[in-house]
């Protein structure tokens, strides 16, 4: 590990020597008589850490922070005093110093102490940017591959509604990428440095999404043993995304109506009004005015969270973008698993062409994942696909399917196999709702995979 740099400035000559003897051990220490010295040794090398006195001939020890906060890679800052004044330390602050201890308290201890904790402090500040950063890249809108006309009218709604506080809903069949849509909103918007707090409702029972979103006081329920913070609260000054609004009850619809209202809420158990500045983003994959026809929904809080609506297509629907989805997937995959693969075969992107997609773009990922995992070259073959997907009968449905079985065009061992690729393909691979929905047992589920040679599905 690298021992800190610390440069020492102060005019009195028994202070300096005398901090740096105290601090030469722990730190690579610099000295310097004044600002005009210290400046020249901060031009010409980086400091990790600036301990300057605010009194001194010539410029001050504030002037000489200001333009250390300059340099490209500006040091830690602590300004030392014998002058100690609540209206010296608010300047000091303002000047950007980073902590401000005064001569006549001065103990080597604490001074080490505090910078050792003004250190960790712009570590994390750092790590925090370079996170900000990565999160920019991942989910920029320039991120998110789609030359289909109707996602190039995603990407324009999205770069029109990130700047803005307007709310959004996202809708689109499971798979489509909801999730990266709402996060390029909040990386985009003013909001980007704060937090992005995601919510699926569907999987929290209604006595839990309440609590988990407006949060609770000790003792508001049974088993409530201390205060819960809400999802809410710890999105404040950012993003809330709520995936599958369509699964929350009529009691948490109420309360959710009033927050968009008011922008205010009470903890469960608690009659004190709470407020937060969020901004809401939510998805679902139903049809949320169907439900409101229904009467599952409210229709005046579908109003309020469509105010700008996204719609993402199925996969099946925008065909064009699938050759550049799934070389962008094969590059990523292939790093991640130190694998030498480096394109699909002329047959592979057939393949990929032919098939319909159930799954949409969360599918074709986790092919190309497949594929490139057991590619035992440098270009993915037909035979490194899923089953479902080199299998040319697997682009039919069940109906069609059921509709060859009766006129006789199709043998009953095929339209067996066929009802289980499409039941496999319907719940993305979950081999006992697949079971289910064929009215079968998991065992005779697995049976007729290893009769059918579909094992890897």
């Amino acid at each position: 590990m690298t021992t800190p740099t610390l440069l020492i400035v102060d005019d009195e000559k028994t202070t300096r020597e005398g901090l740096r003897a105290a601090l030469e051990d722990k730190f690579d220490v610099y000295v310097a008589e004044d600002a005009q010295s210290a400046w020249q040794l901060l031009e010409k090398e980086p400091f990790a850490v600036l301990l300057t006195d605010l009194r001194m001939a010539g410029e001050d020890g504030l002037k000489l922070i200001k333009r250390a906060k300059s340099l490209q890679k500006p040091p830690v800052c602590i300004l030392m005093t014998a002058y100690g004044s609540e209206d010296v330390a608010v300047q000091a602050m303002k000047e950007g110093a980073d902590d401000y201890i005064s001569k006549g308290k001065l103990q080597i201890d604490e001074l080490e102490l505090r910078i050792r904790r003004a250190l960790q402090r712009q570590n994390l500040e750092t790590e925090n940017q370079q996170l900000h950063q990565r999160l920019e890249k991942k989910f920029g809108v320039e991120n998110i591959i789609g030359d289909a006309p109707a996602m190039k009218e995603v990407f324009e709604t999205i770069q029109a509604v990130a700047p803005t506080k307007a709310t959004v809903l996202i809708t689109g069949e499971s798979g489509t990428g909801k999730e990266l849509v709402a996060k390029a909103i909040h990386q985009n918007s003013p909001r980007a440095r704060g937090p992005m707090v995601t919510v699926n409702c569907a999987a929290l029972p209604a006595t839990l999404l309440e609590s988990e979103l407006f949060g609770a006081e000790r003792g508001a329920y049974t088993g409530a043993h201390e205060r819960r913070i809400g999802r809410i609260e710890q999105a404040q000054g950012g993003t809330l995304f709520l995936d599958e609004i369509g699964e929350i009850d009529a009691t948490t619809q109420v309360k959710l109506l009033r927050f968009l209202g008011e922008r205010t809420f009470e903890r469960l158990g608690s009659s004190k009004t709470l407020s937060a500045d969020v901004r809401l983003v939510t998805a679902t994959n139903k049809d949320l005015m169907a439900l409101v026809k229904e009467g599952k929904f409210r229709e005046d809080l579908y109003y309020r969270l469509a105010v700008v609506p996204i719609h993402l297509p199925p996969l099946r629907e925008r065909a064009l973008d699938i050759p550049a989805l799934a070389t962008a997937f094969l590059k990523e995959f292939a790093e991640d698993n130190g694998k030498p693969v480096q394109s699909l075969s002329t047959e592979a992107m057939e393949l990929l062409l032919k098939y319909h997609w159930p799954g949409n773009v969360r599918e074709l990922r986790a092919a190309i994942e497949h594929a490139v995992v057991l590619c035992r070259g440098g270009q993915i073959t037909g035979r490194d696909l899923p089953p479902a997907v080199r299998t040319p009968q697997s682009v039919y449905t069940e109906q069609a399917t059921r509709e060859q079985l009766s006129t006789g065009r199709l043998s009953m061992k095929d339209a067996a196999k066929q009802l289980l690729i499409h039941a496999l393909q319907e719940t993305n691979g979950n081999r006992t709702l697949a079971a289910k929905k064929l009215n079968i047992s998991r065992r005779t589920l697995h049976r007729r995979l290893h009769e059918f040679g579909l094992e890897e599905f």
